[in-house]
């Protein structure tokens, strides 16, 4: 990373951060007349099912959903902590690159505990990606690296961010969990920020073999990353049909079009360096994002 593109992300950060033990109302108890989520993010938004379901039932569901993406969520970070920490491992302190990293690590951190009180107090379960994508993940942290790890952290961050957008400005959305997204984004696109740089940097010459490869290990770890974000089980602790849920969510037409219409920037950014490859779009096909 640039120096000047560094010290401008520190700059950044000492200017605009907050600490989610101060500004997040942890006190208050939940309000469940209020969304977890907005509702049109939810899986079963427009289908069949949703349009049975009492009003009740439909927030319960999106608090839910809202708890299972921020565990996922939690679960990538501490990725990419791994990753980062193992990147920058021995390199030179003095260098501002450096002390931005571990000035992400630190915003990372802060937001997994945000995340974890948050799905706490959301009344959600520890949901976890399934074990295989578990162990899948422990590999991956282990060794990836360049653009490979950095394209990575960055789908998972850009999906996410998208998301939490649209629930920030939603006012059918808990005021806690807002509050939480208001956070998240605004730190998070200086990480994005510095993830886009690393991907360009490490791109720079690489020749077409390497970008086939690396392409493919992105999308496919971009696969397990999202298809975890809505998991089955949100639907069992929402007092759901899980079998019915399960099967009118995976036809949602909706559902795929605002993930994919919520990508198109994603998308056109790994086109531009060549991480858009044809077997990389087709897992981008399978999880909606393309």
């Amino acid at each position: 990373m640039a120096t000047s593109t560094a010290e401008r992300l520190l700059d950044s950060s000492e200017q605009l951060s907050y600490d989610p033990v101060v500004e997040v109302d942890w006190d208050t108890p939940l309000d469940k007349d209020f969304h977890g989520m907005s509702p049109e993010w939810c899986s079963l938004y427009g289908t069949a099912y949703w349009s049975e379901l009492t009003e009740e039932q439909r927030k319960e569901l999106t608090r839910q959903e809202a708890a299972c993406v921020a565990s996922t969520g939690i679960w990538f970070e501490m990725i990419l902590q791994q990753m980062m920490l193992r990147d920058f491992y021995a390199k030179d302190p003095t260098d501002a690159g450096f002390q931005w990293a571990l000035t992400e690590i630190a915003d990372e951190c802060r937001h997994s505990i945000m995340f974890a009180r948050g799905a706490a107090k959301l009344g959600a379960p520890a949901y976890r990606p399934h074990r295989f994508v578990v162990e899948l993940g422990r590999a991956f942290k282990s060794i990836a690296f360049g653009e490979a790890a950095y394209a990575a952290i960055l789908v998972a961050e850009e999906v996410l961010d998208v998301m939490q957008r649209d629930w920030m400005r939603d006012e059918r959305v808990v005021p806690f969990v807002r509050t939480i997204n208001n956070i998240h984004v605004v730190e998070e696109s200086r990480h994005m920020k510095f993830a886009r740089e690393e991907v360009r940097q490490h791109l720079a010459g690489a020749g077409w073999v390497r970008r086939q490869i690396s392409a493919l290990v992105v999308s496919i770890a971009s696969f397990f990353i999202v298809s975890s974000m809505f998991s089955k089980q949100v639907y069992k602790h929402a007092g759901l049909d899980v079998r019915r849920a399960t099967r009118e969510a995976r036809a949602n037409q909706h559902h795929k079009s605002t993930m994919r219409s919520s990508c198109a920037g994603l998308m056109e950014f790994l086109g531009s360096v060549g991480l858009l490859t044809r077997p990389a779009r087709f897992f981008y096909q399978r999880t909606n994002l393309l």
